[in-house]
């Protein structure tokens, strides 16, 4: 087996420099700057590589379509032509709502390519999301298919002055003046396109992320981002010359952007996406068949697998597998285990953000693993556990203290804003550190170890769900009065989430109402966003100010210690 590419972390943990790091890329030709597309893309194509197999996307039916480095080049140029035909500016952002089919990744490199801002939309959404993201994103071209145009878009797009564009992947020719024929326009399209100059700090990425204090906010990320990109890919993920690698998430998040799209392109490794969603012996299939080398998934998968009377390595040969990762929530230390005794490998475990961009912690493949841990801080990042105090941060110096997990704001990858909330952005820093949001503990020998977050975030089936934005969606029923959403512990998905309702007078809170309320958030939020459960209450509790004591619900909820309530309100 092939040597780990960090095979001494203290070494190298001791020796990074980022600065180094952008002097050894390749860059843009005659010095004009850093742009993940060409790195993930063009320089390939202009190697050895060029004949390579970039990716390859298993449809439904377990067809191909596969992609070379030199295809993704002239296909990727096509597209920054298509957006420069259509007049768009650099800059302006271009969102996407598809699932994992070959036009999303064209898409995503091409804008980048073109150094427009590439914007994911999860394709579960339902309207209400979709709407809040694209105006507060001002969307200026969405990439979708019919189906999804004429049920979610096409009733909201009046809402939406600031879209001049929508590219319909699936329509032979232009639905209408706004609703345009992607391969028409793609056949207009140059295969020639000239990357203009790119600065490293130039936005190149938008994802939204869900809070719990307000609407979804929006993480501007640059194209510096791509020196974490391909540092984790070689460190973390282990890729080396002639990998196959699989990442499941969908590209809507974070994750699969990052390391959907971008990580493996930038290390030169063949990338495998499966269209399908989960389907466990498709899956154990696709790691045979393919010969995957790196499988990066989610918790919620790893769970579902461990349900199973299966041992995969039993059933299938496997044998080329030489990494199992995981990311999303904490990986329990049995998912650990569990990973080594059904793979052969053991599951490793990272932990990283939105707003982060990339890894920052993990376990890598040639350090001890300490089931249930976090890992060690990625070579070039600086992370330490403390308390809040004012304006500044106390850092932990003994070993097994909870605090606050927080991230020196050195590294390229960490995002440069929330998008029209500047103030929202500076919240998020104390002095030169980032507030992950998250507590966590180090060990004597400087594990890091997840203790739980520090807001009401819901972790629901690998998604992030904010409860405001449920609570919004459910309000706009006429006979609710008041919602409050809660992440409820469910073994198969991590949470569910569940909504304490207050209905307005006269209403009758029976089971009728809560098939409606349901049925009502699904078609709004989407399956994956809406509530699972609903509980009619008579009052929500509430602290003197007026906001919602989430916390409380939960307690109540789960049996658990309710804490200070002196602030309760009556």
């Amino acid at each position: 087996m092939k040597e780990a590419n960090l095979s001494d972390y203290e070494k190298v943990y001791k020796d990074f420099d980022w600065e180094v790091l952008q002097s050894n890329m390749t860059g843009l030709p005659e010095g004009k700057g850093l742009n993940i597309a060409f790195e993930a893309i063009d320089r390939h194509a202009e190697s050895e590589l060029k004949d390579t197999l970039a990716i390859r996307i298993v449809r439904k039916n377990l067809s191909y379509d596969d992609f070379t480095y030199g295809q993704l080049k002239t296909l990727t140029s096509q597209f920054a032509n298509v957006l420069k035909d259509l007049g768009i500016v650099e800059g302006e952002r271009v969102f996407s709502l598809l699932g994992r089919v070959p036009e999303l990744y064209i898409a995503a490199l091409g804008t980048l390519k073109f150094k427009g801002v590439f914007c994911p939309l999860f394709s579960v959404f339902g309207p209400e999301p979709i709407f809040q993201r694209l105006s507060k994103g001002d969307a200026v071209v969405l990439i979708t298919n019919t189906q999804f145009y004429l049920k979610k878009i096409k009733g909201i797009l009046e809402k939406l002055p600031s879209l001049k564009h929508i590219i319909i992947i699936d329509a032979e020719e232009d639905l209408d003046a706004q609703a345009l024929s992607f391969r028409r326009l793609m056949e207009k399209g140059s295969e020639k396109f000239s990357i203009p100059p790119t600065d490293p700090e130039d936005p190149a990425l938008l994802h939204f992320t869900s809070g719990t204090t307000g609407m979804p906010k929006g993480a501007i990320h640059v194209h510096q981002a791509v020196l974490t990109h391909f540092i984790t890919g070689k460190y973390v993920l282990d890729f080396q010359k002639g990998d196959v690698f699989w990442c499941t998430a969908d590209p809507g998040w974070v994750t699969g952007t990052s390391y959907g799209i971008i990580a493996p392109l930038v290390n030169g490794v063949t990338s495998i996406v499966d269209e399908e969603e989960f389907d466990a012996m498709r899956w154990y299939s696709i790691l045979e068949k393919e010969k995957v080398n790196i499988w990066y998934t989610a918790p919620t998968a790893i769970r579902r697998l461990m349900r199973m009377e299966l041992v995969p390595k039993e059933k299938f040969d496997l044998s080329h597998l030489r990494l199992v990762l995981s990311v999303g929530e904490p990986l329990h230390a049995e998912a650990v285990t569990w990973g080594e005794n059904a793979f052969g490998v053991p599951v490793l475990d990272n932990w990283w953000q939105t707003e982060t961009g990339g890894i920052m912690i993990a376990n890598y493949r040639s350090m001890k693993v300490k089931p249930g841990s976090m890992g060690k801080p990625l070579p070039g990042v600086i992370a330490a556990v403390g308390d809040v105090e004012g304006e500044n941060i106390q850092i932990h110096r003994q070993p097994e203290t909870q605090g606050h997990l927080v991230l020196k704001k050195s590294f390229p990858s960490i995002f440069r804003g929330y998008l029209h909330e500047e103030e929202r952005y500076k919240k998020c820093f104390k002095g030169d550190w980032y507030l992950s949001g998250d507590l966590a503990k180090i060990d004597k020998d400087g594990y890091f170890w997840f203790v739980g977050r520090a807001d009401d975030i819901i972790k629901t089936s690998g998604h992030m769900v904010g409860p405001f934005e449920v609570e919004s969606s459910l309000m706009k029923h006429p006979a609710v009065a008041e919602a409050a959403v809660i992440g409820k512990p469910e073994p198969s998905i991590g949470e569910l989430v569940k909504a304490f309702v207050v209905l307005k007078a006269g209403q009758l809170a029976n089971e009728d109402m809560e098939l409606e309320l349901i049925g009502f958030a699904r078609k709004s939020m989407g399956p994956a966003v809406a509530p699972k459960e609903i509980q009619f209450v008579e009052s929500l509790p509430k602290t003197k100010s007026g906001k919602i004591l989430r916390r409380l619900l939960k307690a109540r909820e789960l049996g658990l210690p309710e804490g200070d309530l002196s602030t309760l309100e009556n």
